[in-house]
């Protein structure tokens, strides 16, 4: 049984139930006994039963150290009246097992269940998908707003224009996301909620483990932000909350003797009552707090208790889709609960059992129970019940990595974006992967990615009519400087480039035209020289 997780709540526990009988029937000791003079071979007594039992549940994980003697007696009686055992002369279930010599023994028939078939809700429909950048409306243009004109660029303004971006920028549009509504915000948390759940509890899928029609985006939304100064969630609406006498007596054995009203009278076994008080309302409760249609998500995580990191986790996100009254009332109670165990000047509670055993004992069927009373209800639910006392603390705190997702998640779709004609690209896709590629090959597409926009660049400024002579050259002496690759490779000759920008022959002065026709420039130079 140890370590595994079983898919969902009747189907573990009929699966817990049927393993801790195979448990019990390969180790219990059985030996020749006498009654009613005559020997019964392959027997046992109502004590022997017990005492083994109940130190084979302390000892098992799932059920731990706080089983008492007495919920193993109940569940010894369970098993009577299914068959599990029967007395030696083959009556089962007419009348209660007891703690004494009667003597018992096993039956032939397999007394296993059959394993109940798991519910199947197919339908997502209910679980929104998360809203992405494909959901998006353009930004509206301003009116009445005259057409810049086009200017010619200084080498300055181009350079500046040009170290923001080399290359030409494709046609875009700037959008955004439309105005994300509350209803679309409790979608969200709803949605990552659950994935993150289903994350934690390690589960391929939460089929048959948790219907999301019953997860409710606002109950989240609700236990995380309208809380007080202790994280105890605040009731908008007063008459959801427990009646103030509840509360009233809660502190007052909260804070005991501090918390008593002076007015109240302190006779001997005042805050027995009080306690009674409590407990009363509590098991008056028409559903366990956890709610039957969470019974499931909760006994899943049983199996993760020897690993408390993460069991505190998963009951983190389990407990955020309780209703918020739920929630409350059941971190108050366990802070009762806790605070009780670890009062020394508290009086006993109980003349016969310890403070400790007998607040989970109290209100551990308040806490968790299913709506079929299933066999082992009582013994999971003080397992868990345990667990949660002494970790309340850490339990109804809000998960921060949870949070932190979707808060990130929601800022994301408030911001605007710039999207680029043709681009299919959804940032929002979460997790993202990449397919690792050579180191040769990403150095080429770094390359080309870089040299194309540079090209497009280069030849955009060759075709500029409007430019002069003289500025394109000067702009193209830049260009070269900056990106000599790109350049030799449009350019790899000056034939090249005098093809594109042809060189113009310069006018020669009308007084030296004579000398450059008739005379060689040397010989006029030295008759020059001579003659000065």
């Amino acid at each position: 049984m140890e370590g595994e997780v079983i898919g969902t709540g009747p189907y573990r526990a009929t699966k817990l139930w049927n393993e801790t009988i195979k448990l019990f029937r390969g180790g219990m000791p059985l030996r020749r006994h006498w009654a009613n003079f005559r020997y019964y071979e392959g027997t046992f007594t109502g004590s022997e039963a017990l005492d083994y039992l109940h130190e084979l549940l302390r000892s098992n994980y799932n059920f731990g150290p706080e089983v008492t003697r007495y919920q193993t007696l109940q569940l010894l009686r369970k098993f009577f009246k299914a068959h599990v055992i029967e007395d030696v002369k083959g009556r089962h279930g007419t009348e209660d097992f007891e703690d004494n010599s009667h003597l018992y023994r096993f039956p032939t028939m397999s007394p296993l269940k059959s394993l109940p078939t798991r519910p199947s809700w197919r339908d997502s429909s209910d679980l929104p998908r998360l809203i992405r950048w494909d959901d998006y409306e353009e930004l509206p243009l301003k009116e009445n707003v005259a057409p810049q004109k086009s200017a010619v660029l200084t080498s300055d303004l181009w350079n500046k224009r040009h170290s923001v971006a080399i290359g030409d920028v494709h046609e875009c549009k700037l959008i955004r996301r439309r105005e994300v509504t509350s209803k679309q915000v409790d979608h969200i948390w709803k949605s990552m909620t659950v994935t993150h759940l289903q994350r934690v509890l390690g589960l391929k899928t939460l089929e048959g483990i948790l219907n999301p029609v019953h997860v409710n985006g606002k109950h989240i939304v609700h236990n995380i932000f309208s809380v007080n100064k202790t994280g105890i969630v605040v009731l908008e609406n007063k008459a959801e909350d427990m009646p103030y006498w509840v509360i009233s007596a809660m502190k007052c054995l909260a804070n005991w003797p501090d918390g008593s009203d002076a007015k109240q009278p302190l006779y001997p076994g005042f805050e027995r009552d009080v306690l009674r008080t409590v407990a009363d309302y509590y098991q008056r409760l028409k559903e366990p707090l956890l709610t039957y249609h969470l019974y499931e998500v909760f006994v899943n995580i049983l199996s993760l208790l020897q690993e408390q990191d993460k069991a505190t986790e998963a009951l983190q996100v389990s407990c955020l889709l309780l209703p918020p009254p739920n929630r409350r009332q059941l971190q108050l109670l366990l802070r009762l609960m806790d605070r009780v165990c670890h009062n020394p000047r508290l009086p006993p509670l109980n003349d016969a059992i310890a403070t400790r055993t007998l607040m989970v004992q109290m209100f551990s069927h308040c806490v968790l129970g299913s709506p079929d009373d299933m066999d082992l209800d009582e013994l999971l639910a003080t397992k868990l019940v345990t667990f949660m006392m002494e970790h309340h603390n850490a339990v109804f705190q809000v998960n921060t990595r949870l949070r932190c997702q979707v808060e990130e998640h929601l800022s994301h779709l408030k911001r605007a974006q710039i999207k680029y004609a043709g681009s299919d690209t959804d940032f929002s896709a979460s997790p993202a992967f990449c397919k690792q590629i050579k180191r040769v090959d990403c150095e080429e597409q770094k390359v080309i990615g870089t040299q194309i926009p540079l090209q497009q660049l280069l030849e955009g400024l060759i075709a500029d009519k409007e430019l002069p002579v003289k500025d394109k050259k000067k702009r193209l002496k830049q260009f070269q400087k900056s990106y000599p690759e790109v350049y030799q490779k449009r350019f790899p000759t000056e034939e090249s480039k005098a093809a594109v920008i042809p060189e113009k022959t310069p006018r020669l002065k009308p007084h030296l035209m004579f000398f450059n026709l008739k005379t060689p420039f040397q010989p006029f130079q030295r008759s020059w020289s001579f003659r000065a």
